[in-house]
């Protein structure tokens, strides 16, 4: 593709004027030999601010509860704009499965365990973390909500009464509101504003995306960080953290797929427009592929872990057959050893990946989200390491993939592609430094206030 070129305005400009703007415009179109005099040029960007402006100062603390791992990571901003963990700790998982917790003490010392980690090398004590939401049967639905504004100026007022009907349309017995992410907003016909406060209108419509989870399950989630002396200073959804790891700003805007393979789980994030559009959760990850290895082989789990990440793969190749292994039988009193072919693990691990990737492909077409779940699929999380899986989910998914590790991200646990295990936990630290500013996700569920003359305030302030 041509070059895109900035054309010297008429009157002849100096020569060093036009070499600054060949280099900070862009013209609309492709330039054309002899046709750079019918070129409209777009005028240079506006200057922005330093990336590292928007994020929050100081040390702040994340922790990641995972099936296979937890891990806890305390990290800054850097003037850069970057984010750099000054100390991490993870831990192999203990009384969780599929994200929830299912033996309170054993989970309890693994979470102090990798959070001890965290804070010796970073020579701080946490107090409160940013937590991932897996569990609880996380559940995504968008809502629609109208508020008669009646001509006047739009106020705050105003977006709290909307995202309080959303949140109180959203919720339901035994459910609790985690994420209230507004889409859009209509003011009378204009569409697609951001923030419609100063915005005069008679009617006031939004697109809410509401995130909610099992109460009781939050509830004990909290009771056990309370254990572990540590309170939650916010839950974020996993798909919305993996996201903003490994997409970036455009990736978002045009529309991505994250989808993340964890170890009981499959996670997924459909973004689209800069925002988080739908989430979906299957219960199928990394430690199925294990199990299966370890049942049909007769040999122990951490054998069958070995066997899955050093020589499994999604697909076969042709010297599959060729390359001889040998693993550690369980069982025997005495240790035996049996041989078997690469191709036979693969031949275990193949089914397996193949139904996630097709269970994955049955929640994109049911999501109804069209335009945006047709963008390119960015798959993250441990299992997308396996050998091959790159290929087979361009073939069930018939979409662009390709392999998303954290962006900006120094200090982790593992370097790239290693990394990708990490994104969940890098995107909860992008989250607590800042990054939630970039989707308005708000709470208004206090209770109202008490008392005749708090009610009359907040009566005359929603109303006049």
């Amino acid at each position: 593709m041509n070059d895109l070129i900035v054309l010297p305005q008429e009157g002849g400009p100096p020569a060093r004027r036009r070499l600054r703007n060949r280099l900070t415009g862009r013209a609309l179109v492709p330039a054309e030999p002899g046709r750079e005099d019918h070129i409209l040029a777009l005028p240079p960007p506006r200057s922005q601010a330093a990336p590292g402006r928007q994020w929050r100062s100081g040390l702040h603390g994340v922790l990641d509860i995972g099936s296979t791992k937890i891990t806890c990571l305390v990290g800054r901003a850097d003037p850069d704009g970057t984010m750099r963990v000054v100390g991490h700790g993870w831990q192999r998982s203990d009384g969780i499965r599929c994200g929830a917790i299912t033996d309170i003490a054993r989970a309890e010392a693994a979470i102090r365990a990798a959070v001890g980690q965290a804070e010796e090398a970073a020579e701080k004590s946490l107090t409160d973390v940013v937590v991932n939401l897996s569990s609880g049967g996380p559940d995504s639905r968008l809502f629609k909500v109208r508020w008669p504004v009646g001509g006047r100026e739009v106020n705050d007022a105003d977006i709290r009464r909307v995202v309080t009907d959303g949140q109180m349309r959203a919720r339901s017995e035994g459910r609790h509101v985690v994420h209230t992410l507004p889409l859009a907003y209509n003011v009378d016909e204009t569409t697609g504003v951001l923030d419609p406060r100063g915005h005069m209108c008679d009617q006031l419509h939004a697109r809410l995306h509401v995130i909610d989870a099992a109460s009781t399950t939050l509830q004990t989630l909290e009771s056990l960080l309370s254990r572990a002396e540590l309170r939650i200073r916010a839950l974020v959804s996993a798909p919305l953290a993996s996201g903003l790891a490994v997409l970036d700003e455009e990736e978002r805007e045009l529309g991505a797929t994250v989808i993340e393979m964890g170890g009981d789980t499959t996670s997924i994030g459909i973004f689209g427009e800069g925002q988080l559009l739908h989430t979906a959760q299957i219960n199928v990850g990394g430690r199925h592929i294990t199990r299966d290895i370890a049942r049909l082989l007769s040999t122990s789990q951490d054998t069958a872990e070995r066997l899955k990440t050093v020589y499994g793969a999604a697909d076969f190749s042709s010297d599959d057959n060729n390359e001889v292994l040998s693993m550690e039988l369980i069982g025997d009193e005495a240790m035996s050893l049996a041989r078997i072919s690469r191709s036979r693990v693969i031949e275990i691990i193949h089914p397996r990946i193949e139904e996630t990737l097709e269970l994955v492909r049955d929640r994109l077409d049911a999501s109804g989200l069209s335009r945006a779940a047709t963008g390119n699929v960015v798959l993250t999380g441990g299992g997308s390491l396996l050998e091959g899986v790159g290929q087979m989910a361009s073939r069930i998914l018939d979409r662009p993939i390709r392999l998303g590790t954290p962006r900006g991200i120094t200090g982790l646990p593992e370097t790239a592609p290693a990394s990708a295990g990490f994104a969940t936990t890098a995107g909860l630290l992008s989250w607590a430094l800042g990054s939630d500013r970039l989707f308005n996700d708000m709470d208004f569920s206090q209770p109202p206030p008490s008392g005749i003359l708090g009610r009359l305030v907040n009566f005359l302030r929603e109303r006049v």
